[in-house]
């Protein structure tokens, strides 16, 4: 029998917006997460893959008889056989670039160094190792092509010849008048600065671990892959097995960035191992193939024109890019046109113009990393700020603050139709310069100049879209792809212990504690009481076509869908309590662990009323279901452009801005941080120690890339930093202290005005870049790329020093 009590008033503080100390950090802490590799089935293979030395090269012939007369050896694989097996992937591309053939292994070329030609599944991996020695491969080599834009010369080598040109895209975005701009500005700058090709280092490389099942015919694969369900789309037509016969399962991933988005190619290519064989398959990426192989990011070159007034009123933008996407496109071209949601940053000149052209080369293939082709455009974007500064001797700060979009334009539609959902980008820099108490390290600055050590203060202010809408690439054939969703399910059993499920994937973003906190304040629990559900299975976890931890779009449709499965069980919920203790749904609130009458001020434990629902459901009204769960899928509210030929927007856009202050060696070349201030806009925070993670951890990855990652290639299309020793990562040791601060300006468009803002590393790249030149102007040095290289640097100095001794 169902006990109702009376209630005792106690005021009831929300979840949402404490920095609880994450619950999934117990078991990653203390070496109890369940990754990929942890994963041992009774006769499981191991897989090594045999890798093209070449950048280019046709493949003659490839010889694996001795490799599998040796003991231990179970198959190999080759590229002629996985063409017979599997048909090429599909390609997001329009023609010519839509008839590219790109599979998961070499298939009669090989087109960079590092792309797979050949595989060993063995009885342990050093047995594989040993047998790929086995294996012999002849080649002939061909004429490669490494630079983007030589790759549009007319006798320049073809990377795919079967499309008959090395460019995959081109597009032009043309909004108000730019040549109108041009002909009236009082000084038109122009600079041309080139983008560098680094990426992300997660702890864990890719793994996969396949196992086919001969008799349901399912193939099940384990794996750390980010973005589940859009790949559906890859495996099931390129396997020739049906999309319900393929279960992908990830447990904890040791971080992502973009990277694991496109290792779909070696989730299929294990797939093939296991049904060749007839056993589970493991496959580990080593260090140094990710490196080689593991989603570069987009390298682009920039010609850049921007007209000004004296004043330092921005008119407009003319922007020529060339986007050099490696041999194969995969995600692409979706990086050639997703920057156009924030072609203008945060500043409000309307007249934008982008020639845009997208090439092959004989480097690695490109693919999302954090910030993924937006980090590009800000840079430039935030570099160009700079440029305007330093031609018309003003601050930097004070032409930010003078084209800055202001916080009561807001929600404000840009040049491209995105609608930017809030917030205040001065009060952000006025924030940040503050903070670092600005006009004293000017002053400082001053001094320094009679020195060989100089000071250089760099400042960007990023804007970041997250929760993207599919619609946004309108990229044939898929006009009918847009939008975005994500599923939730939430399961109160008959003991009243409450589970939730998310199909968002985390990779390490902390969405155990935050889904717990949104799930707490809805039900009136504590978030102690709720179990959600580590990773990943297509199986049970509710996921859509767009599942998946990318683009900040987590605290946006994770919320969105956690609301929606939340508002439907307490829906329920209250049916069964209000029939319990006789009175009307609608008086129904949850706090405590209790459904509360608001009139009567009685109540009935969350546990009474599980117990009713599942198992003594007869006292119910006839026709009521039995049981309390509830599943939602959440769909993101775009609307559509309100200009023509503008872009369907992103739901939220968060921003920040950053503080650097360097002091260079102008003997040398060498500089360091002795100081860095971030201010950041997220809107509603859900767990703010989450966010300044997030915010370290961002700032960490762009100083990275601005300091020390670099994909440098040689003249032979080898890379020259495959390794650790020659690819810097920065360790803590080599980022400084993190002054930040936040500002909370609740988003216009997302569930509880949140906004996603896990990929904030591009700002730092504008900062540092812009406290490098601040540094060496003095000198008449100018500095063109994002990678500040000091021996490049120190050639700079020299070479003006040289000059001006003539």
């Amino acid at each position: 029998m169902s006990t109702v009590t009376q209630l005792v008033e106690k005021p009831a503080k929300p979840w949402v917006g404490e920095s609880l100390k994450r619950k999934e950090d117990f078991r990653l802490l203390t070496g109890l997460g369940k990754f990929c590799d942890d994963i041992k089935i009774s006769g499981m293979g191991h897989a090594a893959l045999l890798l093209s030395p070449y950048p280019h090269a046709r493949i003659l012939e490839i010889n694996s008889a001795e490799a599998e007369k040796l003991p231990g050896v179970i198959c190999t694989l080759t590229g002629d056989e996985v063409a017979k097996l599997t048909v090429p992937f599909f390609q997001f591309s329009s023609p010519p670039a839509k008839s590219l053939k790109d599979y998961c292994m070499a298939v009669g070329e090989a087109r960079y160094v590092g792309e797979p030609v050949a595989a060993v599944v063995a009885e342990t991996r050093a047995i594989a190792e040993d047998a790929l020695q086995l294996i012999e491969v002849s080649y002939e080599i061909l004429d490669h092509v490494l630079d983007g834009r030589k790759a549009l010369a007319p006798d320049a080598p073809l990377v795919h010849r079967e499309i008959g040109t090395n460019l995959v895209f081109y597009g032009k975005w043309d909004y108000g008048d730019i040549d109108q701009a041009i002909g009236k500005a009082d000084k038109v700058v122009k600079r041309s600065l080139h983008f560098h090709r680094f990426s992300s280092t997660p702890i864990e490389t890719t793994v996969v671990v396949a196992n086919y099942d001969k008799g349901t015919g399912i193939l099940t694969i384990n794996c750390n892959h980010q973005m589940p369900g859009m790949h559906y789309g890859y495996f099931s037509p390129t396997l020739k097995i049906p999309s319900n016969k393929i279960r992908i399962i990830a447990g904890d991933v040791g971080g992502a960035f973009g990277n694991k988005i496109n290792n779909y190619p070696h989730m299929v290519l294990v797939s093939l191992l296991a049904i060749k064989s007839g056993r589970p398959v493991k496959w580990v990426e080593e260090r140094s193939e990710h490196l080689l192989t593991a989603s570069h990011g987009n390298e682009r070159d920039f010609d850049v024109e921007i007209p000004v007034e004296r004043d330092g009123t921005i008119l407009g933008m003319k922007v020529t890019a060339w986007d050099n996407c490696g041999a194969h496109t995969r995600t692409e071209p979706q990086g050639a046109k997703i920057w156009a949601k924030i072609a203008t940053g945060c500043y409000n000149f309307r007249n934008f113009r982008m020639d845009f052209y997208q090439t092959l080369s004989n480097k690695a293939p490109v693919g999302p990393n954090r910030g993924y082709s937006r980090m590009q455009h800000m840079w430039v974007v935030e570099r160009s700020i700079e440029e305007v500064a330093r031609e018309l001797g003003l601050d930097s700060s004070e032409v930010r603050f003078k084209n800055f979009v202001q916080s009561r334009e807001m929600p404000y539609v840009t040049v491209s139709g995105a609608i930017y959902d809030g917030g205040d980008y001065a009060e952000s820099l006025r924030r940040a310069l503050k903070l670092a108490n600005y006009s004293k390290w000017r002053a400082k600055q001053i001094e320094s100049r009679e020195t060989k050590k100089v000071i250089g203060i760099g400042l960007a202010t990023g804007i970041q879209p997250g929760a993207p809408n599919y619609g946004e690439g309108k990229i044939p054939p898929l006009e009918g792809i847009s939008g975005n969703s994500e599923g939730a399910l939430i399961s109160i059993d008959s003991m009243g212990q409450i589970t939730v499920a998310m199909g968002t994937l985390p990779t390490g973003q902390g969405h155990e504690t935050f889904a717990s906190q949104i799930v707490a304040d809805e039900l009136g629990v504590a978030p102690d009481k709720i179990l959600v559900l580590p990773g990943f299975d297509t199986a049970f976890t509710p996921h859509t076509p767009f599942s998946g931890a990318y683009a900040s779009r987590c605290a946006v449709s994770g919320t969105g869908a956690l609301l929606g499965a939340a508002a439907k069980i307490k829906q329920k919920a209250a049916l069964v309590a209000a029939y319990l203790m006789r009175t009307s749904e609608s008086k129904i609130e949850f706090r405590d662990g209790y459904a509360i009458d608001r009139d009567n001020r009685k109540k009935i434990s969350l546990q009474q009323i599980a117990h009713v629902a599942w198992k003594n459901y007869s006292v119910l009204p006839e026709g009521m279901e039995p049981g309390l769960t509830a599943v939602n899928y959440w769909r993101s509210p775009y609307s559509f452009p309100k200009i023509p030929g503008g872009i369907v927007e992103e739901l939220t856009f968060a921003y920040h801005s950053h503080v650097a202050v360097i002091e260079m060696d102008t003997e040398t070349g060498k500089f360091q941080i002795l100081d860095y201030f971030i201010v950041d806009d997220c809107g509603k925070q859900i767990n703010p120690m989450i966010v300044e993670g997030q915010v370290h951890g961002a700032a960490a990855h762009g100083i990275g890339g601005a300091m020390y990652e670099n994909f440098e290639y040689d003249e032979s299309g080898q890379l020259r930093s495959s390794t650790f020793v020659d690819y810097l990562v920065p360790t803590s040791l080599e980022i400084p202290h993190l002054t930040t601060a936040s500002i909370e300006t609740l988003s216009l468009s997302a569930p509880l005005g949140v906004r996603g803002m896990g990929e904030g590393g591009g700002t730092p790249l504008a900062a540092i870049s812009n406290a490098v030149q601040d540094a060496l102007s003095f000198l008449g040095v100018t500095t063109t790329d994002s990678h500040q290289n000091p021996y490049l640097i120190y050639g700079l100095i020299k070479a003006k020093e040289k000059n001006a001794a003539r």
